[in-house]
C-alpha cells in the first residue's frame, strides 16, 4: 500500500511538472537537404543543384513541423516531422572516377525524429529578445525508396509456351530473367546538429540549423540490392521427385541458380558497402510559443 502512494505522489509530481513548468513551441522549417553516400556529390552542405532537368530531378529541398516543450530556459524536448527530396547525380561529384561513372537518380524521405536540444543562453525565458545557440542530438526514423529486384528462373520454353525438357547433364540448361521495382523501407538514423535561435517577440522566434543524419542503411542512393530486396521465383511445371517444388530448386540446378544470386547482388554493388548513407540539411524556421509560462524563478 505505501509503495502505491510513493508511485502515485511522483507520478502526481511529474504530471504536475509538466502541466505548469513548460511552455510549447510549434513551428515550421524549410530548407535544403542532400545525400552523402555512394552516388553523386560527398560535400555535406551546399551541393550544387540540378536545375535544368526538373522533369527528371525535380527541386530538392527540406520542409519539415517542429515541437518543442520547453522544461527550463535551456533544455528542450524537440520532436520533428519531415519530408526531404533529394538529388545524387556523378556528375556533379568532384571525384573523376564518378564523374565519367554518370550515376544518377532521386529519393524521397519521410523521417520524424526525437531530439534534446540545449540552449546556451537562456532563450526560453520570458523576455522579448535573446539570441541563442543550440546543440541538438536524438534518435529518428526514416523512411526511403529503395531499389526492388526479381530473379526469375525457368526452362526453355518453345513456341507455344511449353517448358521444354531439360538435359541432366547441364545443370545450366534454364533461363533467367531479371526485373527491378521500387519499395520502400524503414531504417533508423542519429541525427545531431547545431543552430541558432533569435526570439524577436514574447512569442515568435525565428531559428536556423544545420542537420546532420547518419543513417543505418546504404540504399538511399539505390547502389546495393540487399538479400530482402531480392524476390526469386521458379517454374512451377517441372518439379523434382518430391512433386511439391520446381526442379530448379534441386541439385544440381539449385547450386547454380544460388551462385547467380550471389553474382547478381555482387555486381549490383557500388561503391563502399560498408560505409552508410547521410541525409544532411540546412534550413530556417520560425516558431510560435504558446501554452501555460513556466516558473524559471530560482527558490
Amino acid at each position: 500500500m505505501n509503495l502505491k502512494f510513493l508511485f502515485s505522489f511522483f507520478a502526481a509530481l511529474l504530471l504536475s511538472f509538466f502541466v505548469k513548468a513548460q511552455r510549447y513551441e510549434i513551428g515550421v522549417q524549410l530548407g535544403f537537404s542532400n545525400l552523402v553516400g555512394d552516388i553523386g556529390n560527398t560535400a555535406y552542405f551546399l551541393q550544387k543543384p540540378v536545375l535544368s532537368d526538373l522533369s527528371s530531378y525535380g527541386v530538392p529541398f527540406y520542409a519539415g513541423i517542429v515541437y518543442r516543450m520547453n522544461f527550463n530556459p535551456y533544455q528542450t524536448l524537440r520532436f520533428n516531422v519531415g519530408y526531404s527530396h533529394i538529388q545524387f547525380l556523378d556528375s556533379q561529384a568532384k571525384e573523376n572516377y564518378r564523374r565519367f561513372r554518370k550515376l544518377s537518380g532521386t529519393n524521397s524521405v519521410y523521417e520524424a525524429d526525437v531530439l534534446f536540444e540545449y540552449n546556451l543562453f537562456p532563450v526560453n525565458n520570458e523576455q522579448k529578445s535573446l539570441l541563442s545557440p543550440y546543440i541538438f542530438g536524438g534518435l529518428g526514423g526514416m523512411i526511403t525508396d529503395v531499389a526492388q529486384s526479381q530473379l526469375s528462373f525457368d526452362f526453355n520454353r518453345d513456341a507455344a509456351g511449353n517448358a521444354i525438357a531439360p538435359d541432366p547433364n547441364n545443370p545450366n540448361d534454364f533461363v533467367t530473367t531479371q526485373s527491378y521495382t521500387q519499395g520502400q523501407k524503414a531504417t533508423l538514423s542519429v541525427p545531431f546538429g547545431v543552430g541558432l535561435k533569435y526570439k524577436f517577440n514574447y512569442n515568435w522566434a525565428l531559428f536556423g540549423e544545420l542537420m546532420f543524419r547518419p543513417t543505418f542503411t546504404d540504399a538511399i542512393d539505390y547502389s546495393v540490392v540487399t538479400n530482402k530486396d531480392l524476390k526469386v521465383t521458379y517454374n512451377k511445371d517441372i518439379l523434382d521427385t518430391t512433386g511439391k517444388k520446381s526442379l530448379l530448386q534441386s541439385d544440381p540446378y539449385l547450386a547454380v541458380t544460388k551462385q547467380i544470386q550471389d553474382d547478381f547482388i555482387k555486381n549490383r554493388q557500388v561503391g563502399n558497402i560498408n560505409s552508410k548513407d547521410w541525409v544532411n540539411s540546412i534550413t530556417l524556421g520560425i516558431s510560435y510559443s504558446f501554452g501555460r509560462q513556466p516558473c524559471y524563478c530560482e527558490q
